[in-house]
């Protein structure tokens, strides 16, 4: 109970600070004003888009040089870009906006960001033609709920139905197959209907009643926010359907939020969505005032909430809250490459300019060495452990083991499944599933005007994050584009020479090669040696394109033997350490933090070749 009260509390807080600061932003003096924020705003027909309007007010109120102007497109892709023309002619200095709908706005958002900083909140847009995206993982929202309604199953066959939003929102796509992803393996679980409710609690309730029979005979009900949600259990009332489960999404406080509908037993559970509208303006802060090593990806947590977890009070754990020096323990998976290597150096780096204690430990590509590690900080005491997973599944058993410490844990530069999200505090690490895709566009640009190129790639260590999600992004625009097929793929486990070993089995296997995509740059070394000796000219004969953009990469461009490199910045000591400094301080951590990374075609390597710091 008292739980649900904080939240019931800091919504009333919320919409008294809203209409407070909504005065005090009209009494701030043009001479006080430095900067002037932009937001354009999708819509304001759900309470949680006020909670977002409401907490962008608040923060900026913390800066009196701040002057936020605010625009409601009304659902309309065509207003909210009349929106954003308008408040460019008035002159913002940055812009925020929550699109109508992704696809539409991007072209909008891509002109805007060419001239001046765009943070994009809520839902993210194809590419990276903006400052900064803060949002959830909208597939892992589908999971969270797909696995909650694997457990109200119990194994026997139940039926379910969908109600979703906008369908050309990417949010919704991504809520969809997170849902279905998480439900493959168990096919007693039917969905039965998928209807879209445009986010409207009204239409919501429409629909129930059009679709009467079908939703009565349901067992399950998912909706894709929570106003839909209390829309479905509003029409089944009516009809004397009670104690149906119905899952929504959001996870406001204050009346009919999907918090009180869960404690009041109408919803059976709710995911939590935060708006980013108080980290909107705190990133906003760091851009107008270029501050260093931003972020280009910031993913907030979102939680499963039933009856059970407001009963139990259940969190992440606790932040720390000391003087004396704090101890990180860092178990990395090796030095297999160029690029971990000028990781292992940044972190260390950054540890002493911090003054934070750092006991390194080198797992030589070993899980079970890296789990032992994680023991032993265990055992040492240290405030905070991290470390870069080798593998993305085996560890539930060792971070529970953390957790029962009372020791949070940070997932540097790659990420793990596990069945808890709140095992791991944060994951710092770059977008793999972009990375892939933006060396395949490369690629797919490139050879435009050809009628088929046929690919090879050599992959990562087997069964990590990085290998897993870069060619899994290659894939997706492949499979989208007809000219580019892709013929074989086989690993080379981020290694240099046993890249070379994968190229020189792949050329006996192939009589055509005309592109390479390697997951890392060692390993396309490794392939430009086997290519030379099979008699063909790198990066002419066979195309190459690879990832990290170390200096070596620039060096082999810069030679002509490299086509492009797609960067995955390995500088990861500073964040590292201001999430732990942030932790420690009592700051909440999202989810994910991606940096910010380029692509470096063979044609930029000579003029760029000397900034590369690694």
């Amino acid at each position: 109970m008292s739980r649900i009260l904080s939240f019931a509390n800091k919504g009333c807080l919320v919409l008294l600070l809203f209409l407070l600061m909504l005065s005090v932003s009209c009494t701030k003096s043009e001479d006080d004003i430095r900067h002037v924020i932009g937001v354009a705003q999708a819509n304001l027909s759900d309470p949680w888009r006020e909670v977002m309007n409401a907490e962008i007010l608040a923060a900026a109120s913390e800066y009196a040089e701040v002057r936020v102007v605010f625009s409601n497109a009304g659902g309309s892709s065509v207003k909210q870009k009349a929106d954003i023309e308008r408040m460019i002619r008035l002159g913002v200095d940055l812009l925020i906006v929550s699109p109508v709908d992704s696809r539409s706005i991007s072209p909008v958002i891509q002109d805007v960001y060419a001239n001046l900083p765009v943070i994009v909140l809520d839902k993210a847009i194809e590419g990276y033609d903006y400052s900064l995206f803060i949002g959830v993982d909208n597939d892992l929202v589908g999971q969270l709920a797909g696995r909650h309604i694997k457990r109200l199953s119990l194994g026997r066959p139940i039926q379910v139905i969908e109600v979703t939003g906008d369908l050309n929102a990417l949010p919704v796509v991504e809520r969809m197959e997170g849902l279905r992803n998480a439900l493959k393996d168990a096919p007693e679980i039917e969905i039965i209907g998928s209807f879209s409710a445009g986010w409207q609690r009204d239409l919501a309730e429409d629909l129930t009643e059009e679709h009467r029979s079908l939703f009565e005979q349901s067992d399950v009900v998912f909706a894709h926010n929570d106003a839909m949600a209390y829309g479905v259990h509003r029409a089944l009332e009516r009809y004397g359907v009670k104690n149906k489960p119905i899952i929504g999404i959001d996870g406001i406080s204050g009346p009919q939020g999907g918090l009180e509908l869960v404690f009041e037993g109408i919803l059976e559970a709710t995911i939590t969505c935060p708006t980013g509208g108080e980290e909107a303006v705190l990133r906003a802060m760091d851009i107008l005032e270029h501050q260093s090593g931003l972020p280009k990806k910031i993913i907030l947590r979102s939680s499963l909430v039933t009856q059970e977890t407001l009963a139990s009070q259940s969190s992440p754990i606790p932040a720390l809250r000391k003087d004396s020096p704090i101890t990180l323990g860092f178990a990395h998976p090796g030095r297999e490459s160029a690029w971990r290597l000028a990781n292992i150096k940044s972190i260390g780096d950054a540890a002493k300019d911090e003054g934070i204690r750092l006991i390194e430990v080198n797992a030589n590509n070993s899980q079970e060495a890296q789990i032992a590690a994680i023991r032993s900080f265990i055992d040492a005491g240290v405030d905070v452990i991290g470390f870069s997973p080798i593998v993305a599944t085996g560890w539930d058993e060792v971070l529970r083991e953390a957790r029962d410490a009372g020791i949070p844990v940070i997932c540097s530069d790659r990420t793990v499944e596990v069945s808890d999200e709140n095992l791991v505090t944060t994951y710092l690490v770059s977008d793999f599933w972009e990375e892939g895709r933006r060396a395949a566009q490369w690629l797919k640009d490139e050879t435009a005007q050809e009628d088929q190129i046929k690919i090879v790639e050599i992959a990562g260590l087997p069964g990590s994050t990085p290998a897993i999600d870069r060619a899994a992004g290659f894939a997706e625009v492949v499979d989208q584009s007809p000219h580019l097929t892709l013929i074989d793929s086989t690993p080379g486990d981020f290694i240099e020479n046993l890249g070379y070993e994968a190229m020189v089995r792949l050329l006996i296997r192939h009589s055509q090669i005309d592109a390479v995509f390697a997951h890392n740059d060692d390993m396309a070394l490794g392939a430009i040696r086997a290519i030379e000796e099979a008699g063909l000219n790198p990066g002419k004969d066979i195309l190459l394109v690879s990832i990290d953009g170390v200096r070596e990469a620039f060096l082999a461009m810069r030679r002509g033997k490299l086509n492009c490199t797609v960067e995955c910045s390995p500088l990861l000591g500073p964040p590292l350490m201001k999430a732990v400094k942030d932790f420690v301080a009592g700051e909440e951590l999202p989810l994910r933090i991606n940096p910010e990374e380029g692509v470096f075609p063979m044609e930029v390597a000579r003029e760029l070749i000397g900034t590369r710091p690694y």
